[in-house]
């Protein structure tokens, strides 16, 4: 699971911080000129294959944390209510004993 999570973590942060140009592929004075106007790698390099549309790269944790929140939510929420039924059913033999 950690080997999953590592790899998951590295490949998303190569997808989003680590996609900047690359000086290898264009002259010096390009790379100084474009360096604030273009962070990204060019739509058409190869590298861009590899990964999806960078629009995912703010969907899927927006997803992961909608549904993560609704997964938590749930848990405290049947938590509560059994602890609440407990309670209820042990206020009721109380009752039933006096």
């Amino acid at each position: 699971m950690l080997i999953l999570a590592s790899t998951v973590f590295l490949y998303y942060t190569i997808w989003t911080l680590l996609m900047v140009r690359l000086l290898l592929f264009r002259p010096l004075p390009n790379v100084l000129a474009n360096a604030y106007a273009q962070p990204f790698v060019d739509e058409k390099h190869p590298l861009q294959s590899l990964f999806p549309p960078r629009v995912w790269a703010i969907r899927i944790p927006v997803i992961l944390l909608l549904l993560g929140g609704a997964v938590v939510g749930s848990f405290l929420s049947v938590v509560m209510i059994r602890s609440n039924r407990k309670k209820a059913a042990k206020k009721a033999k109380e009752a039933k004993a006096k």
